[in-house]
C-alpha cells in the first residue's frame, strides 16, 4: 500500500494552510540536518488529509524518502505486543493479576514471584532497565532472552516505582502469549496470523520479512548527543532485526500506513473493516491511566540535565497517554488527556485523540536523542492539532 487515498483538508475537518505549514516546518528540519527524513499521516475520523515522505529515507546516498519506505519501530512494537496481551485478556486466557510464575514457572527466582502481567505492561515491575544479559547477537532470540531474564533479579519491588524497560518486560510477555497459545507458534507467527493478517497490515512484521528488506530503511542517528540510548546501540539494529529475530519491546518493522491501520483499529474500538481484534472494553482499559502520579524514571537523566520538572509517567497497558497538566510530552501539550499511543526510540511515533478523533502517524530516518526526540515530536504534535477546525 504506498499511497493512502486523501481528501482535502477541509472534508476531515482540518485548516489546509496549517496542515502546509507542518509539512514546511518537517522540511525545514530535514534541510538543516536535524533529522533526515519522515513519512506522515494525518487523519480525522478515519479520513485521511496527509500521507506525505519528505526528505531522505538514507541521507548518504541520497536515497528519497518513500510513503512505502519500511522503518524499524523500535519501542512502537511495544503496543503491538501489547494488543496481543489485550486479546489474551478478552478471550479470558490471562488476567491482568496473572503472575507471570503461573505461566512461566522458571520466572519465579530472585524474588519475582509477585510481578504480575499488569506489572509488565506499566513498566513497574522492576525489570531491567538495561538490555537482555545475553550477547548481543543473541538479542532476537526470545527463548534465549527469556532464560537470561528469569534468572536476573528486580531493579525495584513490584508496583512500587515506574522504570521503563526497554526490552525485558516485553520480552515476558511475549513468551506469555506465547505459551497460553500452546507453544505451537513462534510469537512472531502469532502476532501475524492474529493481528496483522487480520488487519491487512501486510507489510509488517516482526522481525525483517525477505520481501520487506528491499525497502527498508536503514537505522542512523543523526543526533549523536549523549543520553539516554548509546547511538552505537540503536544502529545495531540494522544487523539484529533478522527474518527470524523476535523482539517483542522493539524489534517490528513497518510502514506509516500499516501504522495507521493500527491506530483505528483502536480508535474504533478494536474492529477495521470488519476485522475486531480487541473489545472496546479492553481498550478503555488499556488507554487508562495506571501509574497515578508517579514519574517514569526512564527521565530522570533529562530532569537533571535540562532542568525539567519531575512529571508522571501516565502510562497505561503498553500505550503512553498524554494525560494532564504542562509538562514534556510527545503528543503535543494541545491534545486532549485521553490521547494515547507508542513512541521508538528517537525516531517513530503514533497517538490517537479520541476527542478529536485524530490520528497522527510519524515515522522518520535520522534518530534523534530521545529527549531531543520527545520535544520534536511535541512541536509537529502541536503543529498538528492547531490544524483542527
Amino acid at each position: 500500500m504506498a499511497q493512502l487515498e486523501t481528501l482535502h483538508a477541509h472534508e476531515c475537518g482540518l485548516d489546509a494552510a496549517r496542515l502546509d505549514h507542518f509539512s514546511a516546518v518537517v522540511q525545514r528540519d530535514i534541510e538543516q540536518q536535524r533529522y533526515d527524513g519522515a513519512v506522515v499521516i494525518v487523519a480525522r475520523s478515519g479520513r485521511v488529509a496527509l500521507h506525505q515522505a519528505l526528505g531522505f529515507a538514507e541521507r548518504q546516498t541520497a536515497r528519497p524518502a518513500r510513503t512505502d519506505d519500511i522503518f524499524c519501530l523500535f519501542s512502537v512494537t511495544k503496543a503491538l505486543t501489547g494488543a496481543a496481551v489485550l486479546a489474551c485478556i478478552d478471550r479470558g486466557e490471562l488476567a491482568l493479576t496473572t503472575r507471570v510464575a503461573e505461566v512461566i514457572p522458571e520466572f519465579a527466582a530472585k524474588g519475582k514471584q509477585r510481578v504480575t502481567v499488569a506489572h509488565l505492561l506499566t513498566h513497574t515491575g522492576g525489570m531491567s532497565s538495561g538490555f537482555p544479559p545475553v550477547p548481543p547477537e543473541l538479542l532476537g532470540d526470545l527463548e534465549t532472552v527469556v532464560s537470561a531474564v528469569c534468572q536476573q533479579g528486580l531493579e525495584a519491588r513490584p508496583g512500587e516505582e515506574v522504570s521503563y524497560s526497554p526490552m525485558t518486560a516485553h520480552a515476558v510477555l511475549g513468551e506469555i502469549v506465547r505459551r497460553v497459545d500452546g507453544g505451537r507458534r513462534s510469537f512472531g507467527q502469532l502476532l501475524a496470523q492474529d493481528v496483522f493478517v487480520p488487519l491487512n497490515m501486510d507489510d509488517t512484521a516482526l522481525g525483517l520479512r525477505a520481501d520487506l528488506a528491499e525497502r527498508r530503511v536503514p537505522v542512523v542517528v543523526r543526533d549523536r548527543t549523549p543520553g539516554l540510548f548509546p547511538p552505537e546501540a540503536l544502529e545495531s539494529f540494522n544487523e539484529l532485526i533478522t527474518e527470524d529475530a523476535e523482539i517483542p519491546g522493539g524489534g517490528a518493522v513497518s510502514t506509516a500506513a500499516d501504522i495507521f491501520r493500527f491506530a483505528e483499529m483502536l480508535r474504533r474500538g478494536g474492529e477495521l473493516d470488519g476485522a475486531r481484534i480487541l473489545s472496546p472494553a479492553v481498550i478503555r482499559l488499556a488507554t487508562t491511566n495506571h501509574t497515578g502520579t508517579q514519574p517514569n524514571n526512564l527521565w530522570n537523566y533529562a530532569i537533571e540535565e535540562r532542568g525539567w520538572d519531575a512529571f508522571p509517567a501516565f502510562l497505561g497497558l503498553s500505550f503512553f497517554l498524554r494525560g494532564t497538566g504542562i509538562y514534556p510530552t510527545y503528543f503535543g501539550t494541545m491534545a486532549s488527556p485521553g490521547t494515547f499511543g507508542g513512541v521508538g526510540a528517537g525516531t517513530t511515533l503514533f497517538w490517537v485523540d479520541p476527542e478529536r478523533e485524530l490520528s497522527f502517524v510519524c515515522l522518520t530516518a535520522g534518530g534523534l536523542e530521545e529527549a531531543n526526540s520527545m520535544e520534536r515530536f511535541q512541536r509537529l504534535s502541536d503543529l498538528v492539532l492547531a490544524a483542527v477546525v
